[in-house]
């Protein structure tokens, strides 16, 4: 049952505002944590003016990724007190003296990956991983250097940006230019989570028409690996979740099969292959972060050819059996499905603006920002998937 209602019309109205005075630090609301096991707290912080390459951002919506919660636990680094939150869309409020391609006014998702479009990686197209503008893991902006602070003590962002405030500053060349038509809760979605999940079926593994495909994990990324199965015309989309209401999700972005593991004593790897004739399938991507499942993955394809792709978020160390490795299969990691922001993005963007996507299906819960402590118990809820946070 959906929890969220929204209208697009204040939206557009909102997405024109503008500050009066952007050369000044602004005092705004955001969720503050300060340890791990802490809760969020609301509280008033300080936001710099953005230097010259980059924006200050009024938040208009953020959403909650596996990620974000990763970080309040202290993974990979316990960085604290910290501004959490990478998924989102806003408005630009203010903009630094060498910001191309972008006004204030405009609408943008934030990205924590950037494409310089020059270097080895970014010109062979073969991986959306730039060394000029790396994925920032320190809780800094590039300068290593924080836009936010609380009572004399500056606040770490998450990657280049922190969503979960009414006001963030963010690199320019990690944000996303978007149409303000597209449903803003719906475009929080497209900073990291279902992209992730879309990019490897379509950018990574390309799955091909007719093949057969697993997606382990039926979350935002899952579900989001289910879309770009079925838009690149696969005939078996086998999803595999221990929550059965997720079956109703699956099936609405076009899954075919559902196994839920616990209610069988053998292996999902098994299960797969008792659904397609024994031999397993032609791609699975493995989309929770759960270490045990990266060789489940890898044994549920296909011998001699099968792809296994690793897109969910963990921090466990993996044991792979040689033998499926040495029979031909390929397991392939990838980070944010591949997607460059600059080539790939747009297509996911026109997709979403002409409702080619699911979305409305990911959007099941929503909280306002002051009542973002609430969220995390929400997403514990069997029918929970995504939940958006209304910041302005």
């Amino acid at each position: 049952m959906r929890h969220t209602i929204f209208k697009a019309s204040p939206i557009q109205s909102m997405a024109m505002s503008r500050s009066s005075n952007t050369s000044q630090v602004i005092t705004c609301k955001a969720a503050v944590i300060w340890g791990v096991g802490e809760e969020l707290k609301v509280e008033e912080i300080q936001v710099d003016p953005p230097n010259s390459s980059e924006v200050r951002v009024k938040m208009l919506y953020a959403s909650i990724c596996h990620t974000d919660i990763s970080r309040a636990h202290g993974f990979p680094f316990p960085l604290f007190p910290r501004v959490l939150g990478h998924e989102g869309v806003g408005v630009v409020e203010s903009i630094g003296d060498k910001v191309n391609g972008l006004k204030e006014g405009d609408v943008v998702i934030p990205t924590f990956i950037a494409q310089c479009q020059e270097c080895e990686n970014c010109t062979s197209q073969d991986t959306n991983l730039c060394p000029k503008f790396p994925i920032i893991r320190n809780g800094l902006m590039p300068d290593n250097t924080s836009r936010m602070s609380i009572r004399g003590h500056n606040l770490y962002h998450v990657f280049t940006c922190s969503t979960w405030s009414e006001y963030m500053v963010i690199d320019s060349k990690y944000t996303a230019k978007i149409n303000p038509t597209i449903p803003l809760p719906y475009a929080s979605f497209l900073s990291c989570g279902f992209s992730t999940g879309f990019g490897a079926a379509w950018k990574e593994a390309k799955v091909k028409e007719g093949s057969t495909v697993a997606v382990l994990g039926l979350g935002a990324v899952g579900l989001g690996a289910i879309e770009g199965a079925r838009m690149q015309g696969a005939a078996t989309i086998i999803g595999v979740d221990k929550n059965s209401k997720r079956r109703e999700k699956g099936q609405a972005f076009g899954m075919t099969h559902f196994i839920n593991p616990d209610e069988f004593d053998e292996p999902i790897s098994q299960l797969v292959k008792d659904l397609t004739g024994g031999i397993g399938v032609d791609y699975c991507f493995e989309c929770s972060g759960a270490a045990p499942l990266v060789n489940e993955a890898l044994q549920s394809t296909k011998m001699g050819r099968g792809k296994a792709m690793v897109i969910g978020s963990g921090h466990e160390t993996v044991t792979i059996d040689f033998l499926p490795l040495l029979t031909g299969r390929t397991l392939k990691g990838s980070i944010f499905g591949g997607l460059t922001i600059k080539s790939d993005l747009p297509y996911l963007l026109d997709n979403c603006k002409n409702k080619e996507f699911h979305l409305d299906e990911l959007l099941t819960h929503e909280v306002s920002l002051q009542d973002i402590g609430k969220a995390f118990d929400m997403l514990k809820q069997p029918d929970c998937v995504k939940v958006v946070v209304k910041i302005h």
